[in-house]
């Protein structure tokens, strides 16, 4: 096991747990370290552990799901096994500076509290491309068709194309199973 540790640790690798499950382990890997030989180097260097029976890896997503016996210290083992190789745990933001990732992480929470408020009927996804919507109308019947400031048929335009993206269909784009 040594030998496949001494051969992945070239440079430092950041992951971030995604979820950390009994007997189940998930991360995600940086953006710039998403290459299918590097991913697999990992792979093999954590199946050569004893304590792990299975590894599950998409290069696209940049996940790795980790399947350990559960037994007591087995998780401690896979985590010193996985700094062994080169991985640093840390908050990776896949290319986004901190401050947007601080943006996105308040607006998801809100998002939550809004859909756990609605008991899941309405989420940020609805209210959002609503508001703009209503901001349309408004602008049309309170100026009419006039041209100046912010056209009621632009905000329209946001109000359909923000629904659209935030609402994008999961049967439409195929899902990697290996995640």
């Amino acid at each position: 096991m040594s030998e496949a540790i001494e051969k992945t640790r070239s440079k430092p690798i950041f992951t971030k747990v995604v979820s950390n499950t009994p007997k189940r382990l998930r991360l995600r890997v940086a953006p710039p370290h998403r290459q299918a030989e590097e991913m697999q180097r990992l792979a093999k260097a954590l199946k050569a552990h004893p304590n792990i029976s299975n590894v599950r890896m998409n290069v696209d997503q940049g996940s790795i799901t980790i399947h350990h016996d559960g037994s007591d210290g087995s998780l401690e083992n896979v985590l010193g096994t996985l700094r062994d190789i080169g991985i640093i745990f840390a908050d990776i933001a896949g290319g986004k500076s901190e401050a947007a990732a601080g943006v996105s992480n308040t607006v998801v929470d809100l998002n939550k509290r809004v859909k756990k408020a609605t008991n899941g009927a309405i989420d940020l996804r609805m209210l959002f491309p609503l508001g703009l919507a209503t901001l349309s109308i408004r602008q049309l019947l309170t100026r009419g068709l006039q041209l100046e400031f912010i056209p009621w048929y632009v905000l329209a335009w946001y109000a359909f194309d923000s629904f659209m993206k935030l609402n994008v269909n999961g049967t439409s784009q195929p899902r990697s199973t290996e995640e």
